[in-house]
C-alpha cells in the first residue's frame, strides 16, 4: 500500500499516465485481496477512466491503442471482481466497454457511427439491451485470471445465462496443443506470406514440469493437453449446449481466445463443432448492435471478392528485400473460387482501382497475399 501510494505521488509528479493507470490498478488488487470490494471497485472504475483519456490522446495510433489496452488489463480486472460480487450483468458490461475499441474508433471517425464506448457508464446501462440485436445464440467470453473463464450465452427474448469455469492449464497452452492435435504445425503447405517470417512454437515448451511436479502429475497434464480439443468443447461448450438450438452461434471472444480452433473442437461423441453449427465470430456485442441498426441498403448480402498473388515484382520498400511472388496464394484463390464459382483477381489484373471497384457490392472478401509481420505497416500486397 505505501509503495503504490509513492508509484501515485511520482505519477502525479511526472505526468506519467502510464504510471498513473498501474498505481491506480495496483490499490485496486491490493484492496481486492484484503476483501474489501467496494474500494478494490472504485480504483478499478478510476483505472479504466484514466486508460479511455489516454486512449483519446493516442488519437488514430492503432496499434499504440491496442498495445496499451493490453498491457493495462484493467476491464479484465474490474470484470473479474464484479463475478466475484455476484454483479453479472454489470461484470458483463464492463468486458463488453473493453471489446473492439479501436474498430470503433475508426468507425467513428470515418462514418461517424456513434458507439458504444463513447458513452458514459450510466448510457451504457440504459443502452445495454443487448438481446434485442441477436439474431443467434451468442457466446460471450472473458478471461479475468490466466486459468478461469467467465461465459455468457445470450438468447434472443430469453434470459442469459452465465457459467465460471476454473481451467488445469492457461488457455494460450490448450490452444496450441489442439493446434499441434490438427496438423497446424506440421509445415506450411503454401510459401511463407509474411514480410519477416514467423518461427514455430513447439508445444513441447507447454509441458516443462514445475520443480515439485511429480511424474504422474506430469503424465496427467501431457494426456490434458493431447486431449486440448475435447477439454476447450467441455469448458465453453458442454453446460450451455443444451440451451443452443437452430444451426448457428455466434461468439465473442476475447484476447487469446480469438484464436481457439472452434470449428475443430470435438464433443464426447467424436463430433465437431463445426458439424452441428455454423460458427460466426465477432469482435464485440457492440459491432453486431451497429451491422444491426445499419440501414438495409448498406448491408451486401451476395458476391465476393477473392484476391491471390497480386504482381509484386516491381514493387520496392527501402530495408525490405524484394518482393516473391506467391503461386500458392493464387492456387488458393483460385480453389475457393471454383468452389464459389466466382472468378478470382490474380496477378497483375489485382490492382487496387479493381479491387476498390467492387468492394461496395459485395458481402464476402478473401485476400490472399503479402502481410507485414510491423504492425505500424498496414498495407497489404
Amino acid at each position: 500500500m505505501e509503495f503504490s501510494q509513492q508509484g501515485l505521488i511520482i505519477a502525479k509528479e511526472t505526468g506519467s499516465k502510464a504510471l498513473n493507470v498501474t498505481a491506480s490498478r495496483n490499490f485496486g488488487d491490493i484492496y481486492e485481496s484484503l476483501g474489501n470490494f467496494s474500494a478494490a471497485e472504485i480504483f478499478f472504475k478510476s483505472s479504466i477512466s484514466l486508460v479511455e483519456k489516454t486512449r483519446v490522446l493516442l488519437q488514430n495510433k492503432d496499434e499504440w491503442k491496442i498495445s496499451f489496452r493490453n498491457k493495462h488489463k484493467v476491464y479484465n480486472s474490474l470484470c473479474g471482481l464484479q463475478v466475484q460480487q455476484g454483479k453479472i450483468f454489470e461484470a458483463l458490461l464492463t468486458a463488453e466497454r473493453g471489446r473492439a475499441q479501436v474498430l470503433a474508433d475508426l468507425m467513428k471517425f470515418q462514418f461517424g457511427v456513434k458507439s458504444i464506448q463513447s458513452m458514459s457508464e450510466g448510457q451504457i446501462e440504459r443502452e445495454s439491451n443487448f438481446l434485442g440485436h441477436i439474431s443467434s445464440p451468442a457466446i460471450f467470453i472473458a478471461e479475468d485470471r490466466p486459468k478461469s473463464l467467465n461465459i455468457w450465452l445470450l438468447l434472443k427474448g430469453q434470459k442469459w445465462h452465465f457459467i465460471r469455469k476454473e481451467m488445469s492449464h492457461r488457455l494460450t497452452c490448450l490452444t496450441h496443443a489442439s493446434y499441434r492435435r490438427i496438423g497446424v504445425h506440421n509445415g506450411a503447405r503454401c510459401e511463407d506470406r509474411s514480410f519477416g517470417g514467423s518461427e514455430d512454437l513447439e508445444i513441447e515448451t507447454f509441458f516443462d514440469r514445475g520443480l515439485n511436479e511429480t511424474e504422474s502429475t506430469f503424465a496427467h497434464r501431457k494426456c490434458c493437453l493431447c486431449n486440448a480439443l475435447e477439454t476447450l468443447n467441455e469448458v465453453i461448450f458442454a453446460s450451455i449446449s443444451h440451451w443452443i438450438t437452430g444451426d448457428e452461434v455466434i461468439i465473442v471472444p476475447d484476447g487469446p481466445s480469438f484464436l481457439i480452433p472452434y470449428a475443430a473442437l470435438v464433443d464426447q461423441h467424436s463430433k465437431y463443432l463445426s458439424e452441428r453449427l455454423r460458427i460466426r465470430l465477432a469482435p464485440s456485442l457492440t459491432t453486431l448492435r451497429l451491422l444491426t441498426e445499419c440501414p438495409e441498403e448498406h448491408h451486401s448480402k451476395f458476391g465476393a471478392l477473392l484476391v491471390g498473388n497480386p504482381w509484386v515484382k516491381t514493387v520496392r520498400i527501402k530495408g525490405c528485400k524484394p518482393f516473391p511472388q506467391l503461386p500458392g496464394a493464387e492456387k488458393e484463390v483460385n480453389m475457393i473460387g471454383k468452389i464459389i464459382n466466382i472468378e478470382p483477381l490474380t496477378g497483375k489484373d489485382a490492382t487496387k482501382n479493381q479491387v476498390l471497384s467492387k468492394l461496395n457490392s459485395i458481402s464476402l472478401v478473401h485476400i490472399a497475399a503479402h502481410a507485414p509481420k510491423d504492425p505500424e505497416k498496414k498495407t497489404f500486397f
